[in-house]
């Protein structure tokens, strides 16, 4: 018999909200020299416990702490591992509709555990704020992050070849997982944009050479993954949301998943956080390859955007909902919305208010469409 675990949940979120006024406020004044490193986390600090509260109050199941203390949903965590240093290259990543703010990273030694990794101490607080029957939960940008934008000096340089890469990064990552169990967290999110990407870069690609390529990256992004998911306790729960990129209401590629179905299939982790708030991501077709190859994981359906304010008809997701089980059991889907709220400290364009009732129309539609969603 199979068995289904209970996270994620019917109604759930990816993790971001919008930075409240003073966050923003006193992010600034600390870029100014204006305010010290102290003064803003005390910011910080207020702002997330009343965020956690918003989080419960609307009835949520799994709280986060907003990524507030973060500039960026996947630099701040990478630039925290040893061997991974912030750099500020000349243009940002290129979207639909222009160039984000400029931010990377580049790899100068052996990348390994970091036992003081600031992450850790931004959990705990959320633990301690976090109400019992809730849980915390954890976001970090996956690995495939690293790994999909490897130069070739770092093998050249630091690394003799791409396995010994995998298992420096899958180890890395092993490590920091399983010190967030040590923290108390049961439910870990990998957010991960590299398959969205590998998606769109497969749909436009025009020689089966370059097919070919992106497919390799694939099957490498399966490999780091599954292996630092290795023998981890049974009750924690992995998830991975995927999505296009998420920047100023902004995006940054479209493209089915059926061009990475197989390779999502593949992954060991228990629920998958899929977009699916426009047509960018293609139809549900794909999900019947992952949900043969996984019966007991969990999709959410990322139906309701968070780029845009204009609230989606109840009774349209409710459609799309019954749509997707022509290919997956309903028992197996969930709710939420496409992605988080703020991916990086700027937002998208939205109000708060806004943001909360995009939480609402998830919660209340998953009520109608599930009778466990209570």
């Amino acid at each position: 018999m199979t068995t289904i675990k209970e996270i994620p949940f019917r109604y759930d979120h990816v993790g971001s909200f919008l930075r409240p006024a003073a966050l923003k406020e006193a992010r600034e004044q600390f870029y100014a020299d204006k305010i010290t490193a102290q003064q803003l986390k005390e910011t910080e600090d207020q702002a997330i416990k009343e965020l956690v509260q918003q989080q419960v109050t609307a009835g949520l199941k799994a709280v986060t702490d907003g990524e507030f203390r973060r500039s960026w949903w996947h630099l701040d965590f990478l630039w925290g591992l040893n061997g991974v240093v912030e750099t500020k290259p000349e243009a940002g990543y290129n979207f639909h509709h222009g160039e984000t703010r400029a931010g990377s990273y580049t790899v100068v030694d052996k990348i390994t555990y970091n036992p003081e990794h600031p992450f850790f101490a931004a959990f705990t607080f959320l633990q301690e704020q976090t109400p019992q029957g809730i849980l915390a939960k954890a976001t970090i940008p996956s690995p495939t992050l690293l790994f999909n934008r490897k130069s070739e000096a770092v093998f050249h340089d630091i690394y003799a070849d791409e396995q010994t890469f995998i298992e420096d990064l899958a180890a890395a990552y092993r490590q920091t997982i399983l010190k967030f169990y040590e923290l108390g967290c049961r439910y870990l999110q990998l957010d991960d944009t590299s398959w969205g990407m590998y998606t769109g870069f497969i749909e436009q690609a025009t020689s089966e050479d370059e097919i070919q390529k992106w497919r390799h990256h694939c099957e490498a992004g399966v490999a780091v993954v599954n292996l630092l998911l290795q023998d981890l306790p049974e009750d924690l729960t992995i998830t991975m949301h995927v999505c296009r990129g998420n920047y100023k209401s902004d995006w940054a590629i479209a493209g089915p998943y059926d061009h990475v179905a197989d390779y999502l299939a593949q992954l060991a982790i228990d629920g998958y956080f899929l977009e699916y708030d426009d047509d960018r991501s293609g139809g549900f077709a794909p999900l019947a390859k992952i949900h043969e190859n996984g019966p007991a994981k969990k999709i959410v359906l990322g139906l309701v955007t968070s780029k845009f304010p204009e609230l989606e008809a109840e009774e349209s997701l409710i459609a799309r909902i019954e749509e997707a089980q022509t290919y997956v059991p309903l028992e197996n889907l969930c709710l939420s919305p496409q992605c988080g709220f703020a991916s990086t400290e700027e937002g998208n364009y939205l109000t708060e208010e806004q943001q909360w009732a995009k939480i609402k129309l998830v919660i209340d539609t998953a009520k109608k469409v599930w009778n466990d969603a209570e």
